[in-house]
């Protein structure tokens, strides 16, 4: 089904991506990004025979490597199977490697060179993914559109986070492309907006009339929107200490989610009707509130194992003193009809307790008890990583003869309704995207600088002030004040409660 699907979006009617050659390009091909994700997930699509059947690659960075270095480091990420060699083999045939500079014209004359040799048709598509550094974005963006666009197809640019650190120079970074490239040549990939469960989120709220007329603030009491990490930044902290939790999850992948949840229902799922209904949503609220958030920073556990007992300022590569923050709880609120007084918590952190990504939607207490204080709030939780699962928390009588209630669930676990069906992953569904011409599940400008808005105000304030994180424990739930901050917002944890693993 999907193979039959790869067809352009902006193709004319009839017109099949298998006939026409496609050169897919990676920037920085010499990379963590690109050794651990693009590779094997173009390798991926590859096998299982969801890219256009002319396809080749080519990788492009600083290094003087061979592509058989380059497959080298590439191979322990690329999870080949027994019976896979043949094709694997074969993939690799279609790989070439080119070595240059970043900001020398004459370097990527000599790339288009190559890539030429590889479309022998009248016509011919390009990809560059740039799987760089935000340092060089400019000129190699410039480089590509002077020296690389394809002259007898279409050429698209797929640009990684972060798009700037705050509302000045994201603009810069978007004025600079849209002086090159249209907006529809343009994909800015957040992957989470590839997950499962993301993706899901318009199906379940538009395709379900269960969950239509409690959508609002008449019946949701608040919705927290989580993402936590239980390992810390040990021995990647140089790199994380230039942008903090709050950019490198927060204003992006907890925005995304948010802006999903809170929309209006579009007229169509054409990408820019869902896109002008995100935007919408962002344009009603207002900049974040260093009042209305708490900030962490981890320090290491003395009864931990392994990198538990080191604390974020003992990475070498962390400046010493650093006060960026490793955890993150913010309230925002959207002055909307549908949502206005309801507090919608963005909570993010790393080294602790547990793995998770979800969106807990909490509902009002149920009006006239009779329960004696027994009945909970119900939750509707989507849960985004790991085991995708939906699954709503009610109230229910206790089995035997006392009448006590207890707490349990109506459970959509992926894991056990779909035991046979492999979810591709968040980076094979986005360049598939790339490849099918869809904008739907990528950012972007207006949504871009609607996004900085919100947090650039927070963001500079913090820095200016120098504003000290509250320390927690590695492993622990976070700070404690995060919890309180979610409770003085109409958020009640009660801890009582565990959803059931067992049927992952």
């Amino acid at each position: 089904m999907l193979r039959q699907s790869l067809k352009c979006s902006t193709a004319p009617v009839g017109e099949h991506l298998d006939e026409v050659p496609h050169v897919f390009v990676i920037l920085g091909a010499s990379g963590d990004l690109a050794k651990k994700k693009i590779y094997p997930t173009v390798w991926w699509l590859y096998r299982d025979g969801l890219l256009p059947s002319s396809t080749t690659f080519v990788g492009y960075a600083r290094s003087k490597l061979t592509i058989e270095e380059v497959r080298k480091s590439c191979d322990k990420y690329m999870q080949v199977q027994p019976d896979e060699h043949e094709a694997y083999e074969k993939f690799w045939s279609l790989n070439e490697y080119v070595y240059g500079n970043y900001d020398v014209r004459r370097d990527f004359e000599l790339l288009n060179q190559e890539l030429s040799k590889k479309e022998k048709s009248a016509a011919a598509n390009r990809i560059f993914y740039l799987a760089l550094p935000p340092t060089v974005f400019e000129p190699v963006s410039t480089n590509i559109r002077t020296t690389c666009m394809a002259t007898r197809g279409w050429s698209r640019i797929i640009i990684e986070k972060p798009f700037g650190k705050d509302s000045d120079s994201s603009a810069q970074l978007s004025n600079h492309l849209a002086s090159l490239f249209k907006e529809e040549q343009i994909y800015r990939i957040d992957h989470y907006l590839g997950k499962e469960m993301v993706q899901n989120l318009m199906t379940l709220r538009f395709g379900n009339r269960i969950f239509a007329p409690t959508w609002n603030r008449d019946n949701i009491a608040s919705v927290l929107i989580s993402f936590k990490e239980p390992f810390g930044t040990h021995g990647r902290g140089g790199y994380f200490d230039e942008f903090g939790i709050i950019r490198d999850v927060m204003q992006n992948h907890l925005l995304q989610i948010l802006s999903l949840f809170a929309m209006e229902k579009p007229p169509s799922t054409n990408p820019d009707d869902i896109r002008d209904e995100k935007v919408k949503v962002l344009k009603c609220m207002k900049p974040l509130e260093l009042e209305n958030t708490v900030l962490g920073q981890y320090f290491g556990n003395p009864e931990g194992e392994g990198e538990s007992v080191f604390g974020y300022l003992d990475d070498h590569s962390v400046p010493k003193g650093s006060k960026t923050p490793t955890f993150a709880t913010s309230v925002c609120r959207i002055n909307s009809e549908r949502w206005d007084g309801v507090p919608f918590i963005l909570r993010c952190g790393k080294a602790l307790n547990e793995r998770k990504a979800e969106v807990r939607i909490q509902y009002h207490d149920v009006p006239g008890d009779i329960f004696n204080g027994q009945a909970k709030r119900n939750e509707l939780v989507i849960r985004v990583q790991p085991g995708e699962a939906v699954y709503i928390k009610v109230m229910t009588k206790s089995p035997g003869i006392s009448f006590t209630l207890e707490e349990t669930e109506l459970d959509l676990t992926y894991g056990h309704r779909y035991k046979n069906v492999k979810l591709p992953d968040a980076y094979e569904r986005l360049i598939l995207d790339v490849f099918c011409g869809s904008q739907m599940h990528f950012v972007r400008s207006d949504e871009l600088a609607e996004a900085w808005r919100i947090f650039t105000p927070l963001l500079k304030r913090i820095e200016s002030e120098g504003i000290t994180p509250i320390p927690y424990t590695y492993g622990s739930r976070g700070p404690p004040e995060s919890d309180q901050l979610c409770d003085r917002n109409n958020f009640k944890y009660y801890g009582s409660y565990k959803w059931n693993h067992s049927k992952v």
